[in-house]
């Protein structure tokens, strides 16, 4: 059983990019963090990343995987004896073709990792802070400006988030009543594997119909604005927070 006073939190995604990034930051502040993805080695590496940091946990975890993802709730509570934060952090999307081209297994599989296990951690977490002591603690969702102003042939991940806000808020009221607070942080072109298409040969495709190399951002500021929203006491939250590469075409006519 954990001491009461150490802060423990699971991201999700954790082997790479930003869920990499906000773990290492977590570190920083204090927290003890379960590291959850699908490739150990790659939650290894971030373990290892922290060394002098700060402590770590990797547990191997599917979120496409219910039985997975009660797992490694069950693990954490078996370990610590409490949950502070949660970071749903893991996604994915779809291949990028014509909407009417797109497969139902393909949008299931985006729907699966990006809307149902958020859900379902969601729900873990909830069971877990209601019932502690000290009680309640904090859920921060990985959102997407895509939300706001999507990309071409981005429809199951672009969908998914717009679900991810209504989730947030409906979360965000149901919690008040456990001191849960929950917030989510809308992220745009940081500097991970999954952009590193943005900066190489013709970019990204735009609205019309071109393709352009676009600026990034250091993964880092991302990880750092999630340690912020994570570090508030509990009767303060961050609802929604955008941060994005300050030159991406994304307000504007760009």
């Amino acid at each position: 059983m954990a001491n009461a006073t150490r802060k423990i939190a699971i991201v999700t995604g954790a082997g790479t990019g930003v869920g990499r990034a906000a773990s290492l930051a977590l570190m920083q502040i204090g927290f003890t963090v379960v590291l959850a993805g699908r490739r150990l080695e790659l939650l290894q590496e971030t373990q290892k990343l922290g060394d002098g940091i700060g402590d770590s946990l990797p547990v191997q975890a599917d979120m496409a995987d219910p039985a997975s993802i009660a797992a490694l709730f069950d693990k954490t509570v078996a370990s610590y004896g409490r949950l502070d934060l949660l970071f749903n952090n893991a996604g994915m999307g779809a291949p990028p073709v014509p909407f009417e081209d797109l497969s139902l297994a393909q949008w299931q599989a985006v729907v699966d990792t990006n809307l149902t296990a958020p859900f379902l951690c969601t729900q873990h977490a909830f069971r877990i802070m209601k019932d502690q002591s000290p009680r309640g603690g904090r859920i921060i969702n990985n959102g997407s400006i895509s939300a706001h102003a999507p990309r071409p042939f981005s429809a199951a991940y672009t969908s998914t988030k717009h679900a991810i806000s209504g989730l947030t808020k409906s979360s965000n009221l149901d919690g008040r009543a456990y001191d849960i607070a929950v917030g989510q942080i809308d992220i745009g072109n940081a500097a991970t594997p999954m952009t590193d298409r943005m900066v190489s040969g013709p970019g990204v495709l735009q609205p019309d119909g071109s393709s352009k190399q676009e600026p990034r951002m250091d993964a880092k500021a991302v990880g750092d604005a999630v340690a912020y929203m994570a570090g508030l006491p509990l009767d303060a939250n961050v609802l929604f927070m955008t941060v994005m590469a300050t030159k991406m075409p994304f307000v504007g006519r760009g």
